[in-house]
């Protein structure tokens, strides 16, 4: 049986019912967004694309009684991990071969304004059962209609980022957080790493460590944990140039930034409870 290749479609920030404030600071920190999309499954949407992979601010309309209510239940910043799948039911087929627990696939729409005409984007989605994921949501995500997400307009940057280069997950236990990619990609795809472990997602990784190696890296700049024992707790973004993104940040009045080694760090309370990076 072949399991899935691991590669990173997009990831996902969760702006609860405030969508306006989330596009504001993202804007803020140098990322061009495209127009506000409304899912077929009642969620709205701004996308910050990228080379291959992409950055999904997800919201719920204001006062909303009906549609994706369950994104009020996770709090601000980062809490969605999306794979790319070629073909959603053979994903779905060897994923539940596997013993991965799997929800059959979903499919759904979202209108797009392409050289002035109204056209429909369609995905599919695979997603982990509800309870699996502790920290927030993980799925595969099938494109239709890639002509539509993936445009050159939108993939130019004032902070010059190119790709995404790394999630980061809090887990008490790494080595059984990192379980779950093991079953679906094979054990070689998780690594042992200085507090936790880490997944390789094609160009890309996903780090699982402790809290307290979270802090031990990014000090004071960590999101707020609202309690939460897991949780996903930032990005670091791939960038033409560190010194492009600092301006971008001071154009865009962003507090708090501090640069090391070649890295800038935005803390989490500037960036909606997600803490980034930004590496050449």
């Amino acid at each position: 049986m072949t399991l899935p290749a691991a590669t990173l479609d997009h990831v996902v920030i969760n702006a609860r019912d405030d969508m306006d404030r989330a596009a504001d600071i993202y804007r803020r920190l140098g990322f061009t967004l495209t127009e506000r999309g409304y899912h077929s499954l009642g969620s709205t949407n701004h996308l910050a694309m990228f080379g291959t992979d992409y950055l999904e601010l997800i919201a719920v309309p204001k006062g909303a009684t009906s549609g994706r209510l369950d994104l009020l239940d996770f709090s601000y910043g980062l809490n969605g991990l999306v794979f790319g799948s070629e073909d959603s039911a053979i994903t779905y087929g060897a994923l539940a071969k596997a013993g991965v627990p799997v929800e059959p696939p979903v499919e759904f729409t979202r209108p797009v304004k392409v050289d002035g005409a109204m056209r429909d984007a369609r995905f599919r989605t695979v997603r982990m059962k509800a309870g699996v994921v502790p920290y927030g949501r993980v799925y595969y995500c099938h494109h239709f209609t890639r002509d539509l997400v993936w445009r050159d307009e939108w993939r130019h940057h004032a902070n010059g980022t190119v790709a995404i280069a790394r999630a980061l997950i809090v887990e008490a236990d790494p080595a059984a957080g990192a379980k779950l990619y093991a079953d679906m990609f094979g054990t070689e795809m998780a690594r042992d790493i200085e507090g936790g472990k880490t997944v390789v997602v094609g160009n890309s990784r996903f780090d699982i460590v402790t809290e307290s190696r979270l802090k031990a890296e990014f000090g004071d700049a960590v999101p707020e944990s609202d309690g939460r024992k897991a949780y996903m707790a930032g990005l670091t973004f791939r960038t033409t140039s560190v010194t492009k993104a600092a301006r971008a940040l001071q154009e865009g009045k962003i507090g708090g930034v501090t640069e090391k080694a070649g890295r800038l760090v935005v803390p989490a309370k500037q960036a909606l409870n997600a803490v980034l990076e930004f590496i050449e």
